[in-house]
């Protein structure tokens, strides 16, 4: 088959890392892949090596121009199936493949999508006209249901997979990342990874973990984006010699590695990949109760608080801090729960009967 995939853009996140895989997945099983991107450029684009990339630009709001433009580079292509994801894809490529006569059409939601004004009848528009319309969890096809409305024979809750082997724990990495960062061997490393933006809510972690930081508990924040001005600034004076913002990384299972327990401070959330990446490097979660993460975050792996209760955040976190047995007990749950769960190749497998009509 050949597979185009419809994303608003090539930037490093979740949902960008997870279509990466999952391309590579799929052209390891013999599948033409593509990527169209609705904006140029983007960070994670020389990771599809192999992978042809084309560009659509958008240039904002709802300009006719863009369907036609989308459908024409369908049709130039000869798509089999279009796999569009989140809101801007959804809503102009979800009909524009309809137009240049692909078959089959899916949508992936990956959380909770904010629409322009007087966009969402687009958005209801475009999940009309797919023929399956994947929710990541549980609770994300509870918005879906809300917002976008597809048909109920057409929904379908398709959880996040990942490369398992390539967040197995690697002490003598953890190791080197330490040393790099300034980081004493024997301290306990609070992280996190993703995109620094407000969904995300990272000033909550830092007060929360602020009052425990020393030399031996440190907090290490991995990514980049428009709320590190906020985040800084939330960083007590007592506590800035202990936490590290280490800006964009390309070896997130390196950094992990060198963690002990893993936070999430969002306040929204789908199904967030680096959840079950964390939990297969071993670490146990502390996150609160939003979105997706319920439903993935089992007492036996990890904590969940109430998203705003710095108390309850600061208390698990100490806890875990605390307690390295209690460290070691979650983390193992956690990697073994990610290899039942979160398997890459299972993912796969429910696309490729999506693509055929068969799920």
């Amino acid at each position: 088959m050949r597979i185009v995939h419809v994303v608003l853009s090539l930037d490093v996140g979740g949902q960008e890392r997870l279509i990466l895989s999952l391309s590579r997945e799929l052209a390891a099983r013999g599948h033409d892949v593509r990527v169209l991107s609705l904006t140029p450029g983007g960070a994670l684009r020389p990771q599809f090596a192999g992978i042809p990339t084309f560009d659509v630009p958008h240039p904002g709001g709802t300009r006719p121009s863009t369907w036609a433009k989308v459908a024409r580079a369908l049709v130039g292509i000869a798509a089999d199936v279009v796999h569009t994801h989140n809101a801007a894809p959804l809503i102009y490529a979800a009909s524009a493949a309809r137009l240049a006569g692909v078959r089959h059409v899916v949508h992936t939601k990956h959380g909770s999508n904010t629409y322009p004004k007087g966009a969402l009848w687009l958005a209801r528009a475009g999940a009309r006209a797919v023929t399956a319309f994947v929710a990541v969890s549980d609770e994300t096809a509870v918005t879906a249901r809300r917002d976008e409305r597809p048909a109920a024979s057409k929904l379908r809750v398709v959880p996040n997979g990942i490369p398992l082997a390539q967040f197995a724990k690697d002490v003598a990495a953890g190791r080197r990342v330490r040393e790099e960062l300034g980081i004493a061997a024997d301290a306990v490393v609070i992280g996190t990874v993703g995109r620094l933006v407000s969904e995300k809510d990272y000033p909550l972690l830092v007060r929360a973990a602020a009052p425990l930081l020393s030399s031996k508990l440190r907090l290490v924040l991995v990514g980049e984006g428009p709320t590190r001005g906020e985040i800084e600034a939330a960083i007590p004076k007592a506590a800035m010699p202990f936490v590290t913002l280490t800006g964009l990384r390309s070896d997130v299972p390196r950094v992990m590695s060198a963690f002990d327990v893993f936070c999430l401070s969002s306040r929204t959330e789908g199904l967030p990949l680096v959840v079950p990446e964390a939990m297969a490097c071993g670490l146990p979660v502390v996150a609160t109760r939003v979105g997706g993460l319920p439903g993935i975050v089992p007492d036996e792996v990890g904590r969940l608080v109430d998203h705003g209760d710095e108390g309850a955040l600061r208390a698990e976190l100490g806890a875990l801090a605390a307690d390295a047995a209690l460290r070691a007990r979650l983390g193992d749950a956690a990697c073994a729960y990610a290899h039942r769960r979160f398997s890459l190749a299972r993912m796969a497998d429910d696309y490729e009967r999506l693509y055929s009509g068969l799920f």
